[in-house]
């Protein structure tokens, strides 16, 4: 399998606060980011990245009686990419989670599914079918990407090596997508 310009990758909140000395700490998310790199350098259509971009009052965050520390607050630090992310393989940012009295895990629209990203237009616009998942976490956000990716028609495929999970298993997380029919793949496989 080699991406092409029919593919995109999008990178899913690489983000400080996510990284083992932030905010929201996923186990090993920093050791995803050099293999993020590689697979960035590749050929695709388009490389996005998300970022959780959320109001100081979040409804996820414990004041509101959410399931989440605060994180990602806009405009902080721990809401930048991390830095050893490479930027100049990115075409674009989508931030998400921006609306107070709503979550967004997907970076293709918010919990409810009211107030879309604009990234599966960008995508369209770009011509894109297929897209590849990694990133944080892959157990709540890249999950959800890859679930609506799929729903909106995208072939989809998550590269688990380039993902890292919060608190389910990572094997737990792989069956689980692959019976809902998401291809999870390694990133060797793109690489050959």
């Amino acid at each position: 399998m080699r991406a092409g310009p029919q593919d995109a990758l999008i990178i899913v909140d690489l983000q400080n606060d996510f990284l083992p000395s932030g905010r929201l700490p996923v186990a090993n998310g920093d050791r995803i980011i050099p293999v993020v790199n590689r697979l960035a350098a590749l050929p695709f259509q388009a490389v996005v990245a998300t970022q959780d971009w959320h109001p100081q009052d979040h409804c996820s965050f414990p004041a509101q009686n959410g399931p989440w520390p605060v994180h990602c607050v806009q405009g902080t630090e721990g809401a930048e990419l991390a830095a050893l992310l490479r930027p100049e393989p990115l075409t674009a940012v989508f931030r998400k989670g921006m609306a107070q009295d709503v979550d967004s895990y997907s970076a293709f629209a918010d919990n409810a599914g009211q107030n879309p990203t604009g990234l599966k237009g960008f995508l369209q616009e770009r011509g894109v079918t297929r897209i590849f998942v990694c990133g944080l976490a892959y157990d709540v956000c890249v999950s959800h990407t890859a679930r609506d990716g799929m729903a909106l028609g995208f072939e989809t495929c998550v590269v688990a090596d380039a993902c890292a999970s919060a608190a389910t298993p990572p094997d737990d997380v792989t069956a689980k997508l692959r019976a809902e029919g998401v291809q999870v793949m390694q990133a060797e496989m793109l690489m050959a």
